[in-house]
């Protein structure tokens, strides 16, 4: 698939932000990308182009492509309340985002590919679609034969115990109960989802 592989420093320091989780890079270099390194003079940026940037930040957050992007945000739409908290909610509830929240995984990629390799259930039957929208109630669980890997077991062994409200996790079944969608104020990352809204309002 069209994801991106290429250096993830780079990608936080375009938004200043480390948006892939802690980077010594972007510790160093606070600053965009680019020859001329902080010493560039850079023009105010235009409504259009701060309301693209903040969405190309979400996409890279999550790994969500485009279209995928884009077909959730007309999901969020069509859904009673506020369009961004929805957004935001759709996005949390898909299964690599849950896999790395449950700590199964360190970072959203390799929850990625943790699902496309077969090794999680969700229900007790495998799903390896990284981008399936969970349900209230549904269990996710590491597969029994992938227990012992030790990506995963690494991974549980340096989580953070009950973390976030909308998961409840069983440490002995290496598994994790999705609850509820996540209210606004419980989603840590730094997203102004409004501009996002704003933008596919044009």
């Amino acid at each position: 698939m069209a994801r991106y592989t290429g250096p993830k420093s780079k990608i936080a320091r375009k938004f200043r932000e480390p948006i892939f989780g802690p980077d010594k890079v972007l510790d160093r270099k606070n600053y965009p990308p680019g020859q001329h390194g902080a010493s560039k003079r850079r023009g105010k940026q235009s409504e259009y182009a701060v309301q693209l940037m903040e969405k190309q930040k979400v996409k890279y957050t999550y790994g969500v492509l485009e279209r995928q992007f884009r077909n959730l945000f007309t999901k969020a739409s069509s859904r009673g309340g506020i369009t961004g908290d929805n957004l935001l909610q759709l996005l949390e509830a898909r299964l690599d985002n849950t896999v790395y929240r449950l700590g199964i995984a360190t970072t959203r990629s390799a929850a990625r590919q943790l699902v496309s390799h077969k090794h999680v259930t969700v229900n007790g039957e495998v799903v390896n679609i990284p981008s399936y929208q969970l349900k209230a109630g549904d269990v996710i669980a590491v597969r029994q034969k992938s227990k012992t890997l030790e990506a995963i077991t690494n991974s549980v062994a340096g989580r953070v115990i009950n973390k976030f409200n909308w998961l409840d996790w069983n440490a002995s079944e290496l598994s994790g109960k999705f609850l509820a969608y996540p209210n606004r104020d419980e989603i840590p990352e730094n997203i102004k989802e409004n501009l996002i809204v704003e933008l596919y309002s044009k």
